[in-house]
């Protein structure tokens, strides 16, 4: 299966549009949960760290808070992912409980 660089650049930027700090509109009993916040938290981080970068490439940023931004971005990832991995962990340990 051969996947196009604009087919992942179009699904690409579906997803950022829908994880964008700025287009995410959801309701009150969404804003309350932490996890939510988490992932707002999430996706703002790695906007910055992809603002940084372009900053960069166009020639008006500092090399060192691109990296410093990079950093950040790849901490927040790893972070989610851990906890993703624990959850995913915890429930396969739940079904394999006898009943």
């Amino acid at each position: 299966m051969k996947i196009s660089n604009s087919l992942a650049q179009q699904n690409y930027d579906v997803v950022k549009a829908r994880l964008s700090p700025q287009t995410a509109k959801p309701d009150q009993s969404q804003t309350d949960s932490a996890a939510f916040k988490a992932i707002h938290e999430l996706a703002s981080t790695v906007a910055k760290s992809e603002q940084a970068a372009g900053d960069l490439i166009a020639g008006g940023a500092d090399p060192h808070s691109v990296i410093e931004a990079v950093a950040t971005a790849e901490l927040a990832v790893e972070t989610a992912t851990t906890i993703r991995d624990k959850a995913v962990e915890a429930f396969q340990e739940l079904l394999r409980m006898p009943i």
